[in-house]
């Protein structure tokens, strides 16, 4: 986890997200949990936490939880997408579909 910033996300899966509590203001990866997958939705950083990682962080967080769950990922979300291209470690996880 090395470059991801020192801040605790916790899996809030009634309200199917990802959060992070900074300064009193909360950063969320929203998403859509199925059987077999999980569809990362929209990523969320009130403007004053932006440029801190924090985005990073709620990514690595919802994929290492996808693996840990043994999910396919589906990234609907730009940011998680982009992200994905970045940290090909993940690529194991995409759901292909034909």
């Amino acid at each position: 986890m090395t470059g991801l910033v020192d801040i605790a996300v916790e899996n809030d899966a009634a309200a199917n997200r990802f959060v992070a509590r900074v300064d009193g203001q909360t950063a969320e990866l929203q998403y859509e949990r199925f059987p077999d997958r999980i569809v990362l939705v929209h990523t969320e950083v009130p403007a004053a936490l932006r440029g801190r990682g924090i985005a990073d962080k709620l990514a690595h967080t919802a994929l290492e939880y996808a693996r840990a769950e043994h999910l396919r990922v589906v990234p609907r979300c730009p940011f998680v997408a982009a992200y994905l291209r970045r940290h090909p470690e993940y690529q194991d996880l995409l759901l292909h579909t034909p």
